[in-house]
């Protein structure tokens, strides 16, 4: 049956659903329930993410009627709530070009002139970097505060008449034809059904994608397998220089050989082989972005809570075995655990195009390119957490087309970010967080064609949008 068919809206307001219970199909639940109508919106953007905040941003900045919805009680997504504060894929590795401009590049350089995040430079001498302790991918990130970041982004919003509503979710769309007229959201003031013109799906999940019908796949292919989640942490007082200097001498990036050793002897019980802790804007604070939570489906509450749930036990028992084992780490002090779980994959919209491996390995280039990722093959074995196949020989810098983004059949909808259509092993490039806000600017841009003009997305002039992209100093040719 039709997801779109289970729920109606009449002008006053009235919402009726009857929702099949998930799991048993044969359970439904009737519900009848008048609620209040909200003013109305040109754009509501679903997620406060890297792609939600620069859809809302790039839609607000242009005059449009804004109201970005966010789940958590801060903007920014995994790099603040999941505390993966290192945005990664907008340089490229050696640290010398931006792959990523636009509103990536400025809020780069405004955080870094502020004094709460870097912009590391590569070493010509090949000295080994905290920010990913060698040359490469991570070093080219971003890394910075969390909390200042959240406060900066609040800061933006407002300054671009972005209304933002946090502990905000997006419950339902309400479709008719193949538009979007009300999204219901809920949160402390009740459920609120919100009329509006054009909708961002930037959950990373396609969530309103999927409930308004939109066709999608999860997963591998065949078993539905995904990449295993990850709860990070911050720790504080690290002895920056003695874990170096350890690295150094043993050629030990990773502790593989290490780990090895604590496996055999039975303190290493962890479905994974290898330690990543890398340095954000103060010296003796580093993320660790080290567990994997295999099985969780980022679509399934249940799951999603058992993964933060364990994350919290492996986090102490990781701390432990640091201290105990790791230079560097002697002293460490948890200094936060993130509220929000790091999945890194789920749903993918079937969009008007799906960017393929052999679109990267032959370094195709688009008509409707908005924007590039700097980012490599990064997406782990379902089953075998610390092993990331390689899919060939791919540029270091890919374009990005715009179609990727444009689910069928709801027209007034696009879904930037994670979630855009793309085969499993291209989600490795393009999940982070900077081709991310590449893809989130386009979609903010996009949307002043579909309010201006009456259009689809899937209708949109990408000659004018990429214009205006250029203009705003977004990069959608390369080399620059």
């Amino acid at each position: 049956m039709d997801r779109r068919q289970f729920l109606g809206l009449t002008a006053t307001g009235m919402m009726a659903c009857s929702l099949p219970r998930e799991g048993n199909q044969a359970s439904t639940f009737t519900l009848q329930k008048k609620l209040p109508m909200t003013q109305s919106y040109d754009l509501i953007v679903c997620g406060g993410g890297a792609a939600g905040v620069a859809a809302a941003l790039a839609a607000g900045r242009a005059g449009l009627k804004v109201l970005l919805a966010e789940g958590q009680g801060q903007l920014g997504g995994m790099a603040t709530s999941g505390l993966v504060s290192h945005w990664l894929g907008g340089r490229t590795t050696d640290c010398l070009h931006w792959a990523v401009g636009g509103i990536f590049r400025t809020m780069s350089h405004e955080a870094h002139r502020r004094g709460f995040a870097l912009i590391p430079e590569d070493d010509p001498d090949g000295r080994l970097s905290p920010h990913g302790w060698g040359r490469g991918m991570l070093t080219a990130g971003i890394p910075f505060d969390p909390y200042h970041m959240a406060a900066y982004l609040d800061e933006l919003c407002a300054e671009n008449g972005v209304e933002t509503l946090f502990y905000t979710q997006a419950v339902e769309p309400v479709v008719h034809g193949d538009r979007i007229t009300h999204l219901i959201l809920y949160n402390k003031s009740g459920l609120q059904a919100v009329p509006v013109n054009a909708v961002v799906d930037a959950t990373g999940d396609a969530d309103i994608a999927a409930r308004s019908g939109c066709d999608f796949e999860k997963g591998r292919e065949g078993d539905g397998g995904v990449a295993a989640a990850t709860l990070q942490f911050h720790a504080s007082n690290v002895d920056r220089d003695k874990l170096g200097a350890f690295i150094h001498n043993y050629n030990a990036r990773r502790f593989r050989d290490k780990i090895a050793s604590l496996r055999k002897r039975g303190e290493w019980t962890f479905p994974y082989d290898i330690f990543i802790a890398t340095q954000i804007d103060k010296q003796d604070v580093f993320m660790i972005n080290t567990s994997r939570l295999v099985g969780i489906d980022g679509t399934d509450a249940k799951s999603v809570t058992e993964g933060v749930i364990k994350g919290r036990q492996e986090t102490i028992e990781l701390l432990r075995l640091m201290r105990k084992h790791f230079p560097g780490f002697e002293n460490a002090r948890i200094k936060a655990v993130a509220p929000l779980l790091g999945v890194r994959e789920s749903r993918r919209i079937k969009g008007r195009y799906r960017l393929s491996v052999e679109d990267l390995n032959r370094q195709n280039v688009f008509a409707d390119t908005i924007g590039y990722s700097a980012y490599g093959w990064d997406l782990p074995d379902p089953e075998h957490p610390s092993c990331n196949p390689g899919h060939g020989k791919r540029s270091e810098v890919i374009a990005i087309p715009y179609r990727i983004m444009i689910p069928a059949p709801v027209g007034n909808l696009i879904c930037p970010g994670r979630a855009a259509s793309v085969e499993r092993p291209v989600l490795g490039p393009l999940r982070v967080m900077a081709p991310c806000m590449a893809m989130g600017e386009a979609a903010g841009t996009a949307t002043l064609q579909v309010i201006g003009e009456g259009k689809r997305f899937d209708q949109v002039d990408t000659a004018l949008l990429r214009q205006r992209l250029k203009s705003n100093g977004a990069i959608v040719e390369w080399p620059v």
